[in-house]
């Protein structure tokens, strides 16, 4: 008898048969996981659902299906006015160009600013790193409404690039202060500290300095944290509401999401405010769904080391 014929009968032995009518040995556990999938996709996807599909019907139409299965379904006077009303009622392209000017510069010079921080703090041998991290660290706690005010002040009283002083009502103020991220300096400073030291010392000795190290040898090696880093300072800087609410008046600078308090002036049309919030949420739900793996990928390999 030949060794894989062997092996087969090794494996039918080792396996246990099931008696009639008995269950297959994990299959309430699997099945349980189905309906928990099954559940939380339901709890997050109607409601992007039913704002897509009331974005399509009439304001009437829209308080007559709540309670009722129809309001997830595009049934009944379906049309494309709440669209259209849209673009009458706000300049949406420019709050759309707006938001993704700031949102993509906020990544470019977070990634600069953030991983050159946690370069210097995991590569960088100085006396009281560790405490400067601690100090980073402790930031996460303070939420940014404690902040907010203080800010304002200080971004107001401070010159501006031109001479004049105060930065409000520009680019500037809703992109330079969200640049450097304490969240984001961790995740690269845990993804850095576990590239090996060996490879400094190798370029040092052929005369690199530690620019160049950190441009040619480790951050073209931290390629899954600078995915994660760029998604998780995108979405942020993307549904930022708060901020360029207080810091921006010129209409030609406000962000898409700011945009949405146009339509809770005089008469609200709950139609045309369920098109704008779907305008607005489509590019970053196609985003996420062309990029998931990515997503998953670089969240498993740089947010899990230690």
């Amino acid at each position: 008898m030949s060794a894989t014929a062997t092996t087969n009968v090794s494996k039918k032995q080792r396996r246990p048969e099931l008696r009639p009518g008995e269950a297959q040995p994990g299959l309430p556990r699997t099945v349980l996981g189905m309906i928990l999938r099954i559940a939380l996709c339901l709890v997050f996807g109607l409601p992007l659902v039913f704002m897509i599909v009331s974005s399509f019907k009439p304001d009437l139409q829209i308080f007559a299906d709540l309670g009722t299965w129809k309001a997830f379904l595009p049934v009944g006077s379906m049309n494309l006015d709440n669209y259209l009303g849209v673009f009458d009622r706000v300049p949406f392209a420019t709050f759309l160009m707006n938001s993704v000017l700031i949102s993509v510069s906020t990544v470019a010079l977070g990634l600069v600013v953030n991983s050159m921080a946690a370069f210097a703090l995991s590569r960088i041998t100085f006396r009281g790193h560790k405490v400067v991290l601690g100090v980073i660290l402790a930031t996460l706690i303070v939420p940014f409404e404690t902040m907010a005010l203080p800010l304002l002040w200080w971004v107001n009283t401070i010159p501006y690039f031109d001479g004049s002083q105060g930065w409000l009502d520009t680019y500037a103020v809703q992109i330079i202060p969200f640049a450097a991220n304490a969240f984001s300096i961790y995740l690269f400073y845990q993804y850095f500290d576990s590239i090996p030291k060996e490879l400094d010392e190798a370029a040092r000795v052929d005369g690199a300095g530690w620019f160049r190290i950190y441009r040619s040898i480790i951050m073209p090696l931290a390629g899954p944290a600078i995915a994660t880093v760029s998604i998780l300072t995108f979405l942020p800087a993307w549904n930022s509401y708060l901020w360029p609410l207080m810091v921006v008046q010129t209409e030609s600078l406000r962000p898409a999401m700011v945009g949405i308090d146009y339509f809770k002036q005089l008469n609200v049309s709950w139609g045309q405010i369920m098109a704008y919030a779907s305008m607005i949420t489509l590019p970053v739900l196609v985003m996420f769904i062309a990029f998931q793996r990515a997503f998953i990928n670089s969240i498993a390999s740089s947010g899990v080391k230690g």
